[in-house]
């Protein structure tokens, strides 16, 4: 089995990205604004609090986009006012031959969108899925892998994508990408790209759309209520997470890149290999030479492992997290769930999750 993991940020990399935002902060907010935990309520001629529109601005030109907007509804409630913004129900959308991420699934199935599958490795397919396809409207394109041998290109995939039909709109999912990499979609030349905030040590059910202004402007008149504002308080706390974010997830990728090395030297009895890969945020993944993976997850939440996310790298979680592979994959590979488990380190060191995975793997295959 291979996989191809996005790669990671190196920690300098992520310090002058933290360097960058901190930087554009001040160029949109005074230094006694920042000091204040924002506004709520509908502000006259701008319809949303003052705070959530300063921090929209900073971080559009943060991303050096057009516009940005935040949302309710976190990832997928960014997802699903992007199709909205250009799909109606009936329109064709181009998306990879793989398993699509439940929640778009479920999204798109609602909004009665037709769903053109094509190979996004292969650029045949894909001109070939355009060119019988006159109708097709846009292109969605997860950031993250979809199956565990998906290695294409996204910046290659939209270059070519543009280059057979620059009319259609590509929207870009980049959940667990989003301040890990270099570029998300939209700076890719996506038309809009997605993600969530609470993902990024943001505050509950905050997601954020960015991109053409054009599609973002629909969405914030249909957002025209007090009730859907995000308010102003919840912006500033999502800012200061985006903050934080980069440097955190760099760490994170490091003791990934160190437990990877170990697992593979053959020190761990039981452990057949170990990869990493975007499952769909950035794991590791242990393979077993035993079907013992559930009795390995019952006893590192035993020993202090997370057994299931919040928001798969919120705020709230920070012990290292040892869960089953997720449904994406499964249903490339269901025989997985016996002999393979994933861990995300988070906040933790490489010594923490060696101790739980040694522990839990001799509490389960005690004869």
């Amino acid at each position: 089995m291979e996989t191809y993991p996005l790669q990671s940020l190196s920690i300098e990399e992520a310090k002058n990205l933290q360097f960058k935002l901190i930087d554009k902060i001040t160029s949109h907010f005074r230094g006694d604004e920042i000091l204040f935990l924002g506004d709520v309520g509908v502000t006259r001629g701008i319809n949303k609090p003052i705070y959530t529109k300063k921090v929209e601005e900073t971080l559009a030109d943060f991303f050096d986009v057009e516009k940005t907007m935040l949302v309710r509804g976190a990832g997928t409630g960014a997802l699903r006012f992007g199709f909205m913004s250009f799909l109606k129900p009936g329109d064709k959308l181009l998306v990879h031959d793989a398993p699509i991420y439940p929640t778009s699934k479920t999204t798109l199935e609602s909004l009665g969108i037709s769903l053109i599958f094509a190979d996004f490795h292969d650029y045949k397919k894909i001109k070939q899925a355009i060119h019988q396809n006159h109708s097709l409207k846009g292109v969605l394109i997860q950031h993250t892998r979809q199956k565990i041998d998906d290695h294409y290109d996204l910046e290659e995939t939209i270059k070519t994508i543009k280059s057979i039909n620059s009319n259609l709109v590509i929207i870009t999912d980049d959940n667990y990408a989003a301040m890990k990499v270099n570029r998300i979609g939209v700076q890719a030349g996506a038309d809009l790209s997605t993600f969530s905030l609470f993902k990024l040590l943001g505050p509950e059910g905050i997601g954020i759309l960015l991109g053409s202004e054009l599609f973002i402007s629909k969405i914030e008149k249909w957002n025209y209520s007090g009730g859907s504002q995000v308010q102003g308080y919840e912006a500033l706390e999502a800012l200061r997470g985006l903050i934080y974010a980069p440097v955190m997830l760099a760490i994170q990728a490091e003791v990934n890149e160190k437990l990877l090395q170990y697992l593979n030297s053959g020190k761990v009895n039981y452990v057949k290999k170990a990869y990493v890969a975007n499952a769909q945020s950035k794991v590791l993944l242990v393979e077993f030479t035993e079907p013992i993976a559930e009795k390995v997850l019952y006893y590192a939440n035993q020993l202090g492992a997370a057994p299931n996310p919040v928001g798969a790298e919120s705020k709230y979680e920070f012990v290292p997290m040892f869960y089953r592979v997720s449904s994406t994959f499964l249903s490339a590979d269901p025989s997985l769930s016996k002999k393979m488990i994933r861990i995300n380190p988070l906040r933790s060191g490489v010594e923490t999750v060696l101790r739980i995975l040694k522990t839990a793997i001799e509490k389960a295959t005690l004869k």
